[in-house]
């Protein structure tokens, strides 16, 4: 295992800025996801750590060794793209063994080594078969199993599962994080999205525009986003702006709301996750929390939950409920929305 750090490491292109001076740490032996959308730098990190792209500025170092400047294939990583990138002419054992065979390790040493890692990605006894005979997910453990066969320092995962449909990516990512957690390699691994991120990830970084949004644990960063950016761009939030009132957010059309961040300042961005709110008729018996009343626009019904957008006065806002069995709520129906201080964060702009 090993610990990848990026120090003030800028890149630009023209006059785009891909990366801005960012900093960041990798833990030694954690399974770290770089998160953001389209262009916003993470995969030029990506592959300035694996040594595709060299940055103008800053230093990559891996057990506190500046590789910047050091080529890719002296660089110890092991690379795996989303197109997966396998030998079409080449059967499942030499895809794997290919990282050996240009080091010169012996045969014996190499049957036994692809054996071990053909058993860790649960494809023994498909060692003859060609990348054109495979599903897609054993693909992705061929694509797997020949990035770890090296015994890199580092696993690098570019979009790793995107290619693969909805159930098999579901599947997908439960295995890489045990076959990551057997091997006990560092992995870091860009994404877009966000379920991907939170189901694999020990840690998170958002990235946008070159910069660094938020780092943490997918937990923290989930409930407790510091910015709007990341509040909606990791999962789905609420917002409410109002002006700040003692302990208070008064919004307007919608009265106070009380929040349990603290208040700094005259004016205060809030933002609720849809399923902290719940959906209840207007005369419902409510205990002590936010409340604010509305009309059901819509209703989505996906099977396990129920998405409602409720005009309020303050804008539609956006509830998510568990479908446990009770009753569903009708378009243009009176509902009152209800939810604690506590799911109320206080994000910047």
């Amino acid at each position: 295992m090993s610990e990848v750090s990026a120090r003030n490491v800028t890149k630009r292109y023209g006059e785009l800025r891909a990366l801005d001076n960012v900093s960041l740490d990798f833990p030694d032996g954690s399974f770290f996801a770089l998160l953001g959308p389209s262009g916003s730098g993470k995969t030029t990190l990506l592959r300035s750590i694996a040594g595709f792209v060299e940055p103008e500025e800053g230093e990559i170092l891996i057990d506190g060794v500046d590789v910047a400047h050091i080529p890719a294939h002296k660089r110890d990583i092991g690379m795996v793209f989303q197109n997966y990138a396998l030998f079409p002419h080449m059967n499942v054992f030499d895809n794997i063994a290919f990282g050996l065979s240009v080091r010169g390790v012996s045969k014996a040493d190499t049957r036994k080594r692809v054996g071990d890692l053909l058993d860790l990605v649960q494809l023994s006894g498909l060692d003859e078969r060609k990348p054109k005979q495979l599903s897609g997910g054993q693909q992705q453990r061929v694509a797997l199993a020949r990035a770890l066969v090296t015994d890199p320092k580092v696993l690098l995962l570019d979009e790793p599962l995107g290619a693969l449909d909805k159930r098999l990516r579901q599947e997908m990512q439960i295995e890489l994080k045990q076959i990551q957690r057997a091997v006990g390699i560092t992995a870091i691994f860009v994404t877009h999205d966000q379920e991907e991120a939170l189901t694999l990830s020990d840690q998170i970084a958002i990235i946008n525009d070159g910069k660094l949004v938020q780092i943490g644990e997918p937990n923290e960063i989930y409930e407790n986003p510091r910015t709007r950016f990341a509040a909606s761009f990791l999962g789905d939030a609420n917002f409410m702006e109002g002006s700040v009132d003692g302990d208070r957010v008064t919004v307007e059309n919608l009265g106070a709301l009380a929040t349990s961040s603290p208040l700094a300042g005259a004016r205060a961005t809030l933002a609720v996750r849809p399923e902290k709110m719940q959906l209840t008729a207007l005369d419902a018996a409510v205990s002590e929390g936010n409340r604010v009343e509305g009309t059901v626009t819509q209703r989505v019904f996906s099977g396990t939950s129920v998405t409602y957008i409720v005009e309020t006065a303050a804008g539609p806002m956006r509830t998510f409920q568990q479908n446990a069995g009770d009753r569903m709520f009708d378009a243009d129906e009176k509902v009152a929305i209800t939810w604690s201080p506590n799911h109320t964060v206080v994000v910047e702009d």
